[in-house]
């Protein structure tokens, strides 16, 4: 796959809040990667290595980024660990605490440097070593971490007994407190995340036979049945089950109890974190079914974008698209929520793009490609991730490729304050991003689990086989048909070329679609293209041996994780836009699809901002075939809720408190009044961190606040 590529500009300067300059020499970005980056680098290597499995790689990427923080957090006593805490009793946990309480002894800046650097490492390789043992793929991924660990002067995963309180001592401890955590979350890890209260209610749909005869309820999750499931990172396995059916019992980053309500499903009472209510459902009632039938029938509609040839072009520059209106301002009610998605051309109303690149003060530049090839690209590059490391580890090379590499970032909280080291830097946005994925995937999948709700593939093929809803006076009419659309959703009459030769045919729908893989030979030289086809017979855009994930469509995971990425990393950096004003992935003229030929041109996908790129996320499950958007918006939403709710613990921890979300003004001006001319790095960072936390908020006030 082609790698990354980011577009570089100049800023025009960063202002700093309080109106302080830094007396240190600023960092730059041409320096080797921190000691947390090559173990974040080495996870993603594994993910991508493993079966595509999003709630679990949220968990690894979690627990890796809580033990290297709680590792480098062990010489900075004022910092509150993830883990190593005083409530945690386990062994190891509580010989961390310990040692901190008790004070570690003096050392100079090389000698804590050092310390942290190990501390950190063995932290890391002793977690990943117990997290990908058993892994049918483990010699190439135990080698790997193994390697990283020689590059950083580790040698063995054992603690020393001569040398108890060594920091390679103290990070293994820390990598054993974490697994035990995890041994105890709920996630059943000890027997490989199977599920262990849930029974789906439909029989498997078999998606190479017309329609959905084994339907029982068109409002719930169905298997599938398949010959070969091969999943989204190449792995060949049997047809799976529900994946992280349980998983809302995880124990969460920084969501709270009051987050977390119960609902009963099917007898069984399960957690629901950040309830959205219930998504669109057929019933009795013909107005209230129209809702759940367009739902689904934009996603089918919008597969009919998916053809290079249709001479349709579009701008897809961050001058063209992106700068949605607030999430805020946005409707939470079902039927409301379509009305902000063009049904019939794709993408959501209000994404008018960006005037000027704030880094260079220019207008972006015109980016036409075919329509055809945008939304196949974009279908497949949020699929996983270009290199399939699963949509939370696409985050974190996000972060690593697009954000903290690019020339112009500088390593500064909130871009606030003197520039950190790397390590610092990183171990901070790692356990805010990785604490922000695994609440993500918690709240998304709980959600998943206690509305268990179809896929478009599920609901498509049921409604179609029914008939259609709009003309009660046709015979073909059902309360739970489609709904008929001119040119694009119609009733094949007598002489259609798909009227069959018996116009067996006649009285069905028709849908102008994505052909689907049956009419492609050779991924590498086929194109399925689009034209008039059965709707039952419709396929999303993926792969035969794919066809749609194994779990419940409401929320979307896809756009839960994305948009609290996009928060987080707002946060982290001060800036909504990438670095530089914009990032950028090219995908080669028939060089990156996977599951047709193409694209037909280079395609350049780029983003201003990252919650551009998390918006764009959603829409990328729509083309895809994956969800309808009942299940995109509302999973922004608590995407969002979880991005800030996860930046703001860090901060909290970082103050050596608890996270106040409503911090004071008073705290604020407190804060800025600290000696900025210290090098002390907690003091730094309290200072760091109190500006920045209001200045999320409201950033109109930082010279008000901060007197000027």
């Amino acid at each position: 796959m082609p790698q990354f590529k980011w577009v570089a500009s100049t800023l025009l300067g960063v202002s700093i809040l309080c109106g302080s300059t830094s007396s240190a020499q600023e960092l730059t970005n041409d320096i080797a990667p921190s000691t947390a980056r090559q173990w974040t680098d080495s996870l993603l290597f594994a993910i991508r290595m493993d079966l595509a499995r999003p709630t679990v790689h949220a968990r690894n990427l979690y627990h890796l980024s809580a033990g290297m923080f709680d590792a480098w957090a062990i010489y900075e006593p004022q910092v509150q660990p993830s883990f190593t805490t005083a409530t945690n009793n386990l062994p190891d946990c509580s010989a961390i605490h310990r040692y901190r309480t008790n004070g570690a002894p003096p050392l100079t800046p090389a000698q804590k440097a050092l310390a942290q650097n190990q501390a950190v490492g063995m932290a890391a390789w002793t977690i990943l070593n117990h997290r990908f043992t058993n892994n049918r793929r483990n010699t190439q991924m135990l080698e790997r971490f193994r390697q990283t660990a020689l590059s950083q002067g580790l040698q063995s995963t054992e603690i020393d007994e001569a040398n108890e309180f060594s920091a390679q001592n103290l990070g293994i401890r820390v990598g054993r407190c974490i697994i035990a955590n995890g041994l105890a979350d709920g996630s059943n890890e000890i027997q490989d995340y199977r599920n262990i209260n849930y029974t789906p209610v439909n029989a498997p749909l078999n998606p190479s036979t017309p329609g959905n005869p084994g339907q029982i309820n068109p409002n719930r999750w169905q298997p599938l049945l398949l010959d070969i499931f091969i999943d989204q990172s190449g792995n060949m396995t049997d047809t799976p089950e529900f994946l992280g059916a349980d998983w809302g019992q995880l124990d969460p980053f920084a969501m709270q109890q009051s987050d977390r309500t119960e609902l009963t499903i099917d007898g069984v009472t399960v957690p629901v974190w950040l309830d959205p209510g219930a998504p669109p459902t057929l019933g009795d009632n013909a107005q209230a079914n129209r809702t759940y039938q367009l739902n689904h029938l934009i996603t089918a509609m919008w597969s009919g974008h998916l053809d290079f040839a249709d001479n349709q072009t579009i701008d897809i520059s961050p001058g063209a698209l992106g700068n949605l209106p607030d999430l805020d301002a946005l409707p939470n009610e079902h039927a409301s929520i379509l009305d902000q998605y063009n049904q019939l051309d794709g993408g959501f109303y209000g994404s008018d793009g960006h005037a000027l690149n704030p880094s260079t003060a220019q207008p972006y530049v015109s980016n036409v490609v075919p329509r055809g090839d945008y939304t196949r690209v974009l279908a497949e590059f949020w699929a996983d991730g270009p290199d399939s490391e699963t949509p939370p580890g696409h985050w974190f090379s996000i972060y690593n490729e697009a954000v903290v590499s690019h020339p112009d970032h500088q390593r500064k909280f909130a871009g606030l304050g003197e520039a950190v080291d790397a390590l610092t830097y990183d171990v901070v946005a790692y356990l805010a991003l990785g604490g922000a994925l695994h609440d993500s995937a918690i709240a998304a999948w709980s959600v998943k689990r206690a509305y268990d709700y179809a896929r478009p593939i599920t609901a498509i093929r049921y409604m179609s086989a029914l008939g259609q809803s709009s003309n009660p006076e046709l015979d073909n009419y059902h309360i739970h048909g489609l709904p008929l659309i001119p040119n694009r959703i119609e009733v094949i009459e007598a002489g259609d070329p798909l009227a069959g030769r018996e116009d067996q045919n006649v009285g069905k729908i028709k849908g102008y679609v994505w052909l689907g893989p049956g009419f492609i030979g050779n991924p590498r030289t086929d194109a399925a293209g689009v034209d008039w086809q059965l709707l039952e017979n419709w396929w999303p855009y993926q792969r035969p041996t794919f066809v749609t994930p194994p779990f419940a469509g409401y929320v979307s995971g896809h756009s839960t994780f994305s948009r609290a990425a996009a928060e987080v990393l707002t946060a982290l950096t001060g800036d909504e836009f990438f670095p530089g004003g914009m990032a950028e992935f090219l995908a080669p003229a028939n060089d990156f699809l996977v599951f047709e030929q193409g694209p037909s041109v280079d395609v350049r996908l780029q983003w201003a901002t990252y919650r551009d790129a998390a918006d764009q996320t959603g829409l990328s499950r729509i083309w895809g075939g994956i969800h309808p958007p009942a299940d995109d918006l509302l999973g922004r939403k608590m995407g969002a809720t979880i991005g800030i709710k996860s930046w703001n613990k860090v901060s909290g921890m970082l103050e050596g408190t608890l996270p106040d979300t409503n911090m004071m003004t008073s705290t604020v001006r407190v804060g800025c009044a600290i000696d900025r001319q210290g090098n002390h790095l907690v003091m730094l960072l309290l200072l760091v961190i109190a500006c920045a936390r209001l200045a999320y908020k409201a950033r109109e006030a930082r010279q008000t606040i901060c007197g000027g």
